[in-house]
């Protein structure tokens, strides 16, 4: 059982796989706050810098009659790309300073305790040679 739980912790502690599990679990988590702050602080300022508070900053590449037959532009929605961006690089910025940073130091800690425990001295060639010999006595 406890072979299992070390091979177990093992497999959880290799850095894809943290990575990866925190990166998904952080995004959903962060997923909120970069919402509310790009809606109510990025976008208010796209919006007065597009000229007009209730249009999204965009290209307008046409017109068009919606089910009500008013006419409606058509917009490329540069601004939604712009929010989308910003909150993309907040979450990673989060995710790489929360967990990643930690994380790589946590593992580099660990590489180097496996380094410093000292291994088995090596044995001297004529050691060997005189085992080897005893061995063969043995089995004569």
């Amino acid at each position: 059982m406890s072979f299992m739980l070390q091979e177990f912790k093992k497999f959880i502690l290799k850095g894809d796989v943290v990575s990866l599990s925190t990166g998904v679990i952080i995004g959903a988590a962060f997923n909120g706050i970069v919402t509310a702050f790009t809606k109510g602080i990025v976008e208010p300022i796209l919006k007065a810098v597009g000229g007009n508070p209730n249009v999204s900053l965009g290209i307008k590449i046409g017109t068009f009659t919606n089910e009500d037959g008013k006419t409606v532009d058509n917009l490329l929605d540069i601004g939604m790309l712009i929010n989308a961006t910003i909150g993309f690089l907040i979450t990673a910025a989060v995710v790489f300073f929360v967990i990643v940073k930690p994380m790589n130091k946590l593992m580099a800690m660990t590489e180097k305790k496996a380094e410093e425990t000292p291994s088995a001295p090596e044995i001297p060639a004529d050691i060997k040679l005189l085992t080897e010999i005893r061995d063969l006595m043995k089995s004569k």
